[in-house]
């Protein structure tokens, strides 16, 4: 294991798994994960590996994040939900890249962690909310890009419902452990599959449209 790796380390693991936007790998280079990691794993904050966040869940692999940013095409003009906050790293990542961001995470100790890292760096574009990601953010809709970072078989209405025509969607697909992160775009017509990008493992995506909530979980 290494203690020494810099943030240059995570932006040469994105490039080797196929990260080139200049500007997701600026984000990661600039963005410190170690502002975000909890303090018991902090030696290992730019390592490219996941990190436990608590409540049975970890953390985004930072060049897979690199890989779903990159697929949503960020010009920096975007309106763009996330769900699932988690420690709140690719929700900053998210920040630098687009022009407004709304991230809905389940857990309100892991969103109030997030939102005073997040008032520490003055990231004043991004609006944290607690509740059930699944329904997405109707007040704040229509979205121009939607990320989720929690695996279901299928991508929940409401999401589809809130993105705007030619606007991106990236979701893991799957049962939770072993999925496919595709790429979505939605169209006149509907959500339309546009690429597999790779497989990874998430957690399960829970709340009306997707997994019975975290209270139901058995053996996680």
């Amino acid at each position: 294991m290494r203690w020494n790796a810099t943030p240059e380390d995570l932006v040469r693991a994105a490039r080797v798994t196929g990260v080139h936007d200049e500007r997701v790998l600026a984000a990661l280079r600039e963005v410190p994960r170690a502002r975000f990691v909890p303090r018991a794993h902090r030696s290992a904050a730019y390592e490219d590996r996941p990190l436990p966040i608590g409540h049975g869940q970890v953390t985004t692999q930072p060049s897979l994040s690199g890989t779903m940013l990159q697929a949503l095409r960020l010009t920096g003009d975007e309106h763009v939900l996330e769900v699932g906050t988690g420690y709140g790293f690719q929700t900053a990542l998210l920040a630098r890249l687009a022009a407004r961001v709304v991230s809905v995470d389940l857990w309100p100790d892991l969103v109030g962690r997030v939102r005073e890292t997040l008032d520490a760096m003055g990231v004043a574009n991004v609006v944290l909310r607690v509740g059930d990601g699944t329904l997405g953010a109707p007040d704040e809709a229509p979205f121009d890009a939607v990320l989720v970072s929690a695996a279901h078989p299928s991508v929940p209405p409401p999401l589809i419902d809130q993105l705007t025509v030619g606007g991106r969607l990236v979701q893991p697909i799957g049962e939770g452990g072993d999925e496919d992160v595709v790429l979505f775009e939605r169209t006149a017509e509907g959500l339309r599959t546009r690429a597999s990008m790779t497989r990874a493992r998430f957690v399960r995506l829970h709340g009306e449209h997707g997994y019975p909530g975290p209270e139901d979980r058995e053996g996680r």
